[in-house]
């Protein structure tokens, strides 16, 4: 529990640093752009090329990904539901926003620091059929009732899956790991130096964005989207945890990775689609601070969490 706790507790420290700089403008949130890009392209490939290079993949772990894009599917299907007699550009803004959440920047720091490669690799799985769903299905969701009412066609969307590059490195290592190839040394030695820049940029960057301002007429949609992704979330975590036979680790993937918060993709979706920018990025960074608390919560007084 202390270990557990005292994880928790630098990573805090780092996302307020992260914060504090951005307030004493050393830094701008508009830097934080610049950092993301790094991020997304540079050192979370990496991270997961030094992770997947050694991964024996086995059937509980192609059970993660099989059971992430469900979920996300899931919830797409339920926010269309839920929502269906909203205006059509707010449909649309709700239902990109209930589905996908935030692996590279938020889960993966916090898993290096309590389960180190392991967590890293259960984590990725997820975040495998996370990425479909994201770049997929709520692209097409956030395009198709945008005010527009964009005619999203399939060309357009391979080429959004195309342009992830944490999803083509995902595909990369897997078909590696399934083929029995191995990376050159040379690349893994390039990767594990980048690898460990990955944890404390991703922290401060969530730092830089943390925002503590809403908009009291964002409240009564953001508290929709709040109850259901952490209801349903905690609800579907904790029968995956006690009725689904696979280990241990595979149960808290599940189980933290279904309340972990708004993928970042969502404000860049909000931008080309002409959605309420700060509306979406209001809701990422209260889902941060919730997610965060309960994930603590879990990991610290759950037993076999640590």
């Amino acid at each position: 529990m202390n270990n557990v706790n005292e994880q928790f507790l630098l990573s805090l420290l780092i996302i307020a640093l992260g914060y504090m700089v951005k307030r004493l403008a050393v830094v701008k949130e508009t830097d934080g752009e610049g950092l993301a890009r790094i991020i997304f392209n540079i050192t979370l490939p990496a991270l997961i090329i030094t992770t997947f290079s050694r991964i024996q993949i086995d059937f509980s772990l192609i059970m993660i990904t099989v059971i992430s894009t469900l979920y996300c599917l899931g919830m797409t299907v339920i926010a269309l539901v839920v929502f269906r007699r909203e205006m059509r550009s707010t449909r649309g803004m709700l239902g990109m926003l209930l589905p996908g959440f935030n692996i590279g920047l938020f889960a993966y720091p916090l898993a290096e620091a309590v389960w180190g490669q392991a967590g890293l690799q259960y984590f990725g799985m997820f975040d495998v059929g996370n990425s479909l769903v994201i770049f997929g299905v709520c692209y097409l969701v956030a395009g198709y009732f945008s005010a527009d009412g964009l005619k999203l066609e399939l060309k357009s969307i391979v080429l959004r899956l195309m342009k992830s590059v944490p999803l083509l490195t995902y595909v990369l290592v897997f078909c590696m790991a399934v083929s029995g190839f191995r990376f050159p040394d040379t690349v893994l030695a390039i990767t594990g130096i980048l690898a460990k820049a990955n944890m404390p940029l991703s922290l401060l960057l969530l730092g830089i964005h943390l925002s503590f301002s809403f908009n009291p007429a964002y409240w009564r949609n953001m508290v929709r989207i709040l109850a259901l992704r952490y209801a349903i979330g905690l609800a579907a975590g904790g029968l995956c945890f006690y009725f689904l036979p696979f280990d241990d680790m595979l149960k808290y993937t599940l189980l933290l990775g279904f309340i972990l918060p708004v993928y970042v993709a969502a404000i860049p979706f909000a931008l080309e689609f002409h959605y309420d920018q700060k509306f979406v990025g209001a809701l990422a960074n209260l889902t941060m601070l919730i997610s965060f608390v309960l994930i603590w919560l879990i990991i610290g007084f759950m037993p076999g969490a640590q």
